[in-house]
């Protein structure tokens, strides 16, 4: 279909809000991650990191789209272990180890964000100066090509599952740029704002290393075919997000009767 047959399709343009609304939810993940790594550098590179951690963002989810039929081979087992759990009623296991190239790297991200956010805990409740380059309370700075090498590393994992996403939604290439841009564009704007937030309120960081954690865990799940739906996943977050909100309101509102 040419792209003035789309534009004239009301179907692609249906397809075109879900998609962005899908990634742009999805996106969410890559952002609390970014926000968390950018505010460990020195002020005055925190907005360039997180410009350049969400243009790779972008250029990886480009790039991957002009090999779709690629990234379609990806859930393609590659190797079986032979394990699977107790079938459900719809005759699926409730896990196996039958994985593919995309269940690899999910896994290899969750182990990724499991560590980092694990790391980043115990910095944030040791009140000693380790020395080490994650610890915001060490005079060894992370540098900004390390927070790049990292951001990258994500960036990766989050893009396949994006793009995955996408090409379950609709066959058409150009309604699937289109979100994938219009997606990121939403997380550049809203990068510095979230990050500068996390950044003045201290517990909304133990909060979103918590979010790490959990999208850490929820990846090596997927990984190994346990699929939990995104909806719990999300509803969780904005959950905790009120209710921290509401605690961070309560301050305030002590500290003004003070």
């Amino acid at each position: 279909m040419t792209f003035l047959h789309l534009l004239a399709d009301p179907a692609a343009w249906a397809a075109l809000a879900t998609l962005i609304v899908m990634e742009v939810v999805l996106g969410i993940d890559n952002l609390v991650f970014i926000s968390l790594l950018s505010n460990k550098l020195p002020e005055g590179q925190r907005v360039k990191v997180r410009r350049v951690g969400i243009g790779l963002a972008l250029g990886l989810r480009l790039v991957l789209l002009s090999a779709i039929a690629w990234i379609a081979g990806l859930v393609e087992p590659v190797f079986d272990l032979g394990i699977a759990g107790g079938v459900d009623a719809h005759g699926v296991p409730s896990f196996e180890t039958a994985f593919s190239v995309r269940d690899l790297i999910l896994i290899a991200g969750g182990l990724f964000l499991l560590w980092k956010a694990t790391t980043e805990i115990h910095h944030t409740i040791d009140p000693d100066d380790s020395g080490e380059v994650l610890d915001k309370k060490s005079s060894v700075a992370m540098s900004f090509g390390a927070a790049i090498v990292q951001i990258l590393l994500l960036d990766m994992v989050f893009s396949i599952d994006s793009i995955l996403t996408a090409i379950g939604m609709t066959n058409d290439l150009p309604v699937m740029i289109v979100a994938v841009v219009v997606a990121v564009g939403v997380m550049l704007v809203a990068a510095t704002p979230l990050a500068n937030f996390i950044d003045r309120n201290p517990t909304v960081v133990m909060l979103a290393l918590g979010f790490l954690l959990m999208i850490g865990a929820v990846l090596i799940a997927d990984g190994f075919g346990v699929h939990v739906p995104k909806g719990y996943i999300y509803a969780a977050m904005a959950f905790s997000g009120l209710v921290e909100t509401l605690n961070i309101a309560a301050r305030k509102a002590r500290v003004r009767n003070r």
